[in-house]
């Protein structure tokens, strides 16, 4: 059984990453400090290190040197609340295999732990662990129709929607059944890439073709040769990117970064966003002829607040995966939590949902869910659907978090955010910070996103 410690003084995070481990398969210790971390790795062996990058008694560079001098060869993995590519390139220079943004990715963080340890999985088990839920609603059962109609050919495929809609869920029901099921599906958020590396996270690289560049690196294209790409978020890619996608697409090779040897490829490409890449063609944000070789097949998923039907369906679903995951006992909900899930917009979407019925289970005391276990802005929504999040009134050219009171900076954050999709990249734009301080706010005012 591979052996995985997580460092992380950020107990929920922790304990959840340890329980989704377990379930998979894995052992998986955990650590609340740097100190408490090394005290286990000179008592144990440990296939793969998850550690948190920014600790109370050590940070993740400091953890990187400890293990070196320590003589461990298990492969480091940093935790970080933003995708800093300088951070990153000082920490692999330093011996970390790797990097990973908050918030993490259930899947993410299996499939990485699976790699590492060496832990393959067998042919005859499926590629991922997939609820596909499609409710009630008339208008999403239509969507997954036209999925189950697309699957079986080799078209691409465009999905938009708003963020927490399932456009991966939808992505991988396409991937399940079509022909190439039993090669690999692999997801790329491309929101989530510092543009630094979007070439080398895409493509791959030679040894030496960058700074930072210490090992070959291959791309997600040659990952799933003979399978899916998914790209989510397809529109925060770079101009310069986008040129170097639509030739791949068109020639069906890929060169990676310090190559002059193409090779060649046989992937399906699968894209998704919440935004309208038609309108950021007109603002030359976006290339036209891309476009065209991505939309082959549009599916339009539906936002949360348009299935009402759906709300109570998915909510119950959610509690029960909570119990499970946290070994909690929660059996329903009260008729005043019902209600303000029905008047609630549900920005976030059914990842929003999610998430908040998890942080719910967890901190309730009783068997049935009450409005004292929901997130204040939620409730006070439902008491006050004018409420979003911030009650402050700013002249446009204001919304800056340099003209704004420290009093009013958490209400702004959450509203841009919202305003943004949940897209944090977009959300750090439109408040004219980076992401690197718009994370560090995030986490400073204890923002549940």
């Amino acid at each position: 059984m591979a052996g995985i410690l997580i460092i992380d003084d950020d107990t929920f995070i922790c304990k959840t990453i340890q329980k989704q481990l377990v379930n998979k398969g894995f052992q998986a210790d955990v650590a609340f400090s740097g100190n408490a971390g090394l005290k286990l790795l000179k008592k144990k062996t440990f296939d793969l290190i998850l550690c948190d990058f920014r600790l109370p008694d050590k940070d993740g560079m400091e953890i990187l040197k400890e293990v070196k001098r320590m003589n461990i060869q298990s492969p480091v993995v940093i935790i970080t609340a933003y995708a800093d590519v300088r951070m990153a390139v000082k920490l692999m220079k330093q011996g970390a295999y790797d990097y990973m943004t908050k918030p993490l990715q259930h899947e993410e963080i299996v499939s990485l732990a699976r790699k590492l340890s060496g832990d393959v999985k067998t042919p005859s088990e499926p590629e991922f662990d997939n609820e596909f839920l499609m409710g009630e609603s008339p208008v999403f059962k239509q969507a997954v129709k036209f999925a189950a109609k697309v699957a079986p050919t080799g078209m691409s495929v465009l999905i938009e929607g708003e963020t927490g809609t399932g456009k991966e869920f939808v992505a991988r029901f396409i991937h399940q059944n079509s022909s190439r099921n039993k090669k690999p599906f692999v997801a790329v958020d491309c929101g989530a890439i510092p543009k630094e590396l979007a070439g080398s996270e895409l493509f791959g690289h030679i040894k030496g073709s960058f700074t930072g560049a210490l090992e070959n690196k291959t791309g997600v294209f040659q990952q799933a040769h003979g399978g899916t790409l998914f790209l989510d978020e397809i529109g925060n890619l770079s101009y310069s990117v986008q040129v170097q996608l639509l030739r791949v697409l068109q020639e069906k090779t890929v060169t990676r970064i310090g190559d002059n040897k193409p090779v060649k490829v046989d992937v399906r490409v699968i894209t998704a966003t919440n935004e309208n890449l038609s309108e950021q063609v007109e603002k030359n944000l976006f290339r036209e002829d891309l476009l065209h070789r991505i939309n082959e097949f549009k599916i339009v998923l539906p936002p949360l607040r348009k299935r009402p039907e759906d709300i109570v369906f998915f909510a119950s679903h959610f509690r029960e995966k909570a119990n499970n995951e946290l070994g909690m006992k929660v059996i329903g909900f009260s008729d005043e939590v019902i209600e303000i899930f029905q008047k609630y917009e549900w920005p976030g979407n059914i990842r929003e949902l999610k998430n908040v019925i998890k942080r719910a289970v967890l901190l309730s005391p009783n068997e049935i869910l009450t409005s004292e276990n929901l997130p204040g802005e939620i409730v006070q929504y439902s008491a006050n659907p004018d409420f979003q999040g911030s009650n402050i009134k700013i002249e446009k050219n204001q919304q800056t978090l340099k003209n704004v009171a420290s009093g009013a900076e958490k209400g702004l954050i959450i509203k841009a955010i919202e305003d943004a999709g949940y897209n944090k990249s977009k959300a750090a734009r439109k408040l004219q910070i980076d992401r690197k301080t718009l994370y560090n706010k995030i986490k400073q005012y204890g923002i549940d996103i």
